[in-house]
């Protein structure tokens, strides 16, 4: 038992040291008492439920429009962020949507394409919310804007795969994100250094759409990829609001995230 949450610590700390913000100094994440991965124990409660139902409500979208992580599931989501489950759900998706891919009957002429959200799809911001309560604490526009414009956000490993894999098969990738156009050179620059280097779009959320929904945002943007003649044979989002509204594609993939909602 012992050896095994020696293991669990070593591996925590190197997740925290290999997200930092930089080599030399890495940024400390408070400790957490690591369980099986995920904090699925049962001992994290939240009036009459535990955290690990709380995230499956999420996930399936049956709670909605919450502000913030309960905080009786700070620990419980750092865990689940930082262990070997999140990766395992995210390769579950990313497996399916490759299935799905190969299975494809593809044009060849440029016009088939896959969306990309970023934030937590494309790119992690786990570095950001392991020193901001892993979604326990409001969201601050200040703070992580602040960390957006530094660049550095690793890439999600499974999702990368997918977009080399998707690429391989002749099928283009275009980023749709809720980033702002002031963020369009950052954005682009952190991609690359992620090691996303090929991109047919990547979209930015025009002031045009400052009191939008994600939905209404997303669905606009898709619809002009169409409207240009564009085949949407593949959606991929860590957000309901990536994956719902109009235009959304052939068939669409939900990435887990219990760190925020966005409608």
């Amino acid at each position: 038992m012992k050896s095994l949450l020696l293991t669990l610590l070593l591996v925590a700390s190197a997740v925290a040291t290999s997200h930092g913000t930089s080599r030399s100094e890495p940024y400390l994440i408070h400790p957490l008492r690591l369980k099986s991965g995920s904090g699925s124990n049962g001992a994290s409660l939240i009036k009459g439920i535990n955290c690990a139902s709380w995230r499956l409500g999420v996930e399936a979208h049956n709670i909605i429009d919450w502000k913030t992580v309960p905080q009786e599931c700070e620990e419980y989501v750092g865990n689940y962020m930082l262990g070997l489950q999140y990766r395992q759900d995210s390769q579950a998706v990313t497996r399916e949507a490759y299935l799905y891919a190969k299975s494809l009957n593809l044009s060849r002429d440029g016009k088939d394409i896959w969306v990309f959200d970023i934030d937590e799809t494309s790119l992690s911001n786990l570095p950001y919310y392991a020193k901001h309560g892993f979604g326990a604490v409001p969201y601050n526009a200040t703070s992580f804007n602040e960390w957006v414009e530094v660049g550095v956000a690793p890439a999600l490993p499974e999702s990368k795969k997918l977009y080399k894999k998707l690429l391989s098969l002749g099928i283009n990738v275009v980023f749709l994100t809720g980033r702002p156009l002031s963020q369009k050179h950052i954005t682009a620059s952190n991609l690359n250094l992620a090691g996303y280097h090929t991109w047919t779009k990547l979209i930015v959320k025009d002031v045009s759409f400052t009191d939008k929904t994600a939905v209404e945002y997303k669905s606009a943007e898709r619809r002009k990829l169409e409207k240009s003649g564009y085949r949407i044979v593949g959606n991929i989002g860590d957000q309901w609001s990536d994956i719902l509204g109009t235009n959304t594609g052939h068939r669409t993939f939900k990435l887990p995230d219990p760190l925020y909602y966005i409608s």
